[in-house]
């Protein structure tokens, strides 16, 4: 059974998700909140597994929340249930520690793809946020070869130091709390981020920049 809380503001929304994830016998909603605030409250007094969030809210929003459940709570996975679809927003979730990302327009058999494959330990990302994902990192990436840094942020930050230890991907993710997907997802963004083909030339290549 995975034991589901459910985030989002609309209460129309909220009351057909939690009608629609109930009707699956392998899914129980654990309760249904109007904002982040609530979602805690809920965590304290059920075990849940998935928490599905969406970011804009009152109060506290999805990002903060985010926040909160992988600091106080690393075991649950959050998925990001969203209209909105712009990289900075997905990357700024992902730094904050979500597992999967998917579009408010997505269809049932998508969500519940989701959130099997976090149940399962693993990620899922709509192709339309990873698509959007990609070109935000590609628009954005800054390079030594002009007068802007590399930008890393906190996580990339761990994973290339682990990396650099030589740290296996498993023991990274369990270092971490996150995925070996998530390990995986953020080694190739690293190589994208130092212009590297493997390990060694980023690694090289951080050293050269001063990362190491």
């Amino acid at each position: 059974m995975i034991n589901i809380v459910i985030a989002d503001d609309h209460k129309m929304f909220l009351d057909g998700l939690s009608s629609l994830l109930n009707g699956f016998v392998h899914i129980k909603i654990m309760g249904d909140a109007a904002n982040g605030d609530e979602v805690l409250k809920l965590l304290d007094k059920h075990t849940v597994d998935i928490v599905i969030t969406d970011i804009s809210m009152p109060g506290m929003d999805g990002m903060k929340l985010t926040k909160e459940i992988r600091k106080n709570y690393p075991h649950i996975k959050i998925l990001a249930l969203s209209m909105h679809n712009q990289g900075s927003i997905t990357s700024t979730m992902l730094k904050n520690g979500i597992s999967g990302y998917v579009l408010k327009d997505a269809g049932k058999e998508e969500l519940l793809n989701a959130i099997k494959a976090l149940s399962a330990g693993g990620t899922y990302f709509s192709e339309e946020v990873k698509s959007a994902l990609m070109e935000s990192m590609i628009s954005g990436k800054k390079t030594t070869s002009g007068n802007s840094l590399i930008e890393l942020s906190e996580r990339e930050t761990e994973v290339l130091k682990l990396i650099a230890e030589e740290y296996t991907q498993q023991q990274i993710a369990d270092k971490l709390f996150i995925s070996p997907h998530t390990v995986i997802f953020h080694r190739r963004k690293l190589l994208f981020k130092f212009d590297a083909k493997n390990t060694a030339g980023l690694i090289k290549a951080a050293m050269e920049n001063g990362f190491l």
